[in-house]
């Protein structure tokens, strides 16, 4: 007769394997995605932050003086993105990529000056700069590095976006944007209005 904890136990070891040797091995580079683009753990021995589910809730005064036309605070120590409604019906918390470095990040206050539904892509000139090799543009779709919607802000070149390389999501990763999982840039990109407050900290 067979002994079913042993057959039990031989096969949580066999997921378990399985499932360390997938996290350990390194996820393939996409074009505009490619080595340095994203800080990806290589070396286990070290500690690289992925916050994507330890959240705090935020009350949204001490960073508001209102909630004209809705506000969205981006945290870039904790890698999440904050929206209120107007009328304060609606909170939402959201886990977020970040600039890949300090360099790259821009704080303060700003606001949404266009809603894009099928945003396209185009390197700014200092990543072209930095990375020739980049495709000069990439039209909408599943392999547009902005993802399936796009909130410009009133600063040149910087966005709230998707993306369509979900690695990224809880790192350090973008060139000076903001990105979201799509499902989360569809959802707050219907309640977020043209006007709407943003504030990075």
């Amino acid at each position: 007769m067979k002994n079913p904890t042993k057959h039990r136990t031989s096969r949580r070891a066999f997921v378990l394997g399985g499932v360390a040797t997938t996290l350990a091995a390194p996820a393939l580079a996409q074009s505009v995605n490619g080595a340095g683009t994203t800080e990806v753990e290589r070396d286990l021995s070290t500690v690289v932050r992925r916050n994507v589910s330890s959240f705090r809730t935020l009350d949204w005064q001490p960073y508001f003086s209102n909630l004209n036309n809705g506000a969205i605070l981006v945290d870039i120590q904790s890698r999440a993105l904050h929206y209120w409604s107007e009328d304060e019906s609606v909170y939402k918390l959201y886990p977020t990529s970040v600039p890949l470095t300090e360099d790259l990040t821009r704080r303060g206050r700003t606001r949404v000056t266009l809603k894009d539904p099928e945003p396209d892509w185009r390197p700014t000139p200092s990543m072209k700069q930095r990375n020739p090799e980049w495709p000069d543009y990439v039209g909408p779709g599943p392999d547009n590095p902005l993802g399936t919607r796009a909130l410009h802000l009133s600063w040149t070149y910087y966005r709230i976006h998707g993306t369509h390389d979900t690695r990224k999501i809880g790192r350090r990763s973008s060139n000076g944007c903001i990105g979201l999982y799509n499902q989360h840039i569809e959802e707050l990109y219907e309640m977020a209005n043209v006007g709407t407050q943003v504030l990075l900290i």
